[in-house]
């Protein structure tokens, strides 16, 4: 399969997949502020890792709102995305924003004048 197909069909999963997890009843899904960070579909279409991360970070309770809700989520998204095979999803839990935020928090503290900066622009 070409990459740009792949990549179309992991966006279309992620999207759609976002859009789903609203409508998800169970409170431990609902209150918990989800975002999709992104989707990867294998090549054969048959399971699907969903990326999410959530404000209060990763919480036990959210992942096993997910696990149960991945049935219903996998039910509309066959009936939005028109294809042949509607992928098992797995929900894994992305922890790149929690550590850009601790880095960009490292980088914030350092202390830098503008001496330094002048220095290193000499080097």
């Amino acid at each position: 399969m070409a990459k740009y197909r792949q990549d179309r069909i992991n966006d279309s999963v992620a999207k759609e997949v976002s859009q789903i997890i609203r409508e998800v009843k169970d409170p431990r899904v609902s209150s918990a502020f989800i975002t999709v960070t992104g989707a990867e579909v294998t090549q054969d279409l048959k399971y699907a890792k969903i990326f999410y991360s959530g404000i209060t970070g990763k919480d036990p309770e959210t992942d096993r709102g997910l696990a149960s809700a991945a049935g219903f989520v996998r039910g509309q998204l066959a009936k939005r995305l028109n294809m042949r095979i509607t992928p098992e999803i797995t929900f894994v839990y992305d922890s790149s924003l929690e550590h850009g935020m601790k880095i960009a928090k490292i980088l914030n503290e350092l202390d830098i004048t503008d001496e330094d900066e002048e220095n290193a622009g000499d080097e």
